[in-house]
């Protein structure tokens, strides 16, 4: 039986979150990215618990520095997003959270963050 993608095995997660270098705030950047058209969907923040969250249970789980809580992805508007891959950036500050999008990932509506480009002198939505 193949394990469940995104579920770490326990030694698994600990090997993730030794390669982690946690900011002075105890949080590392995390990007979403859409994990078979490539689209970068959002980024967000997590702390250690975050991670360990979402390498268990396959939802993932972000540190929302506004509420300064745990901000489980979809929990209120239903927009989950399920982990595929994580994968820790060479120096450990970031990692790359490849996941399935179910719904949009922005709070605005949009389905990703990254709707806006700079276009001549404007900022022109792309999306």
């Amino acid at each position: 039986m193949s394990p469940t993608p995104g579920v770490a095995q326990p030694d698994a997660a600990t090997a993730v979150l030794a390669a982690l270098s946690f900011n002075s705030d105890g949080l590392v950047a995390a990007v979403a990215q859409q994990h078979d058209t490539g689209e970068v969907l959002m980024l967000a923040w997590m702390n250690r618990d975050a991670v360990e969250e979402t390498l268990a249970t396959g939802q993932v789980c972000y540190w929302s520095r506004s509420r300064r809580s745990l901000w489980r992805k979809g929990e209120t508007s239903g927009h989950f997003q399920r982990l595929i891959e994580m994968r820790v950036d060479c120096d450990g500050d970031a990692v790359l959270l490849r996941v399935d999008q179910t719904g949009p990932a922005c709070h605005t509506g949009e389905h990703s963050c990254f709707y806006r480009a700079a276009r001549g002198s404007e900022l022109t939505t792309i999306a």
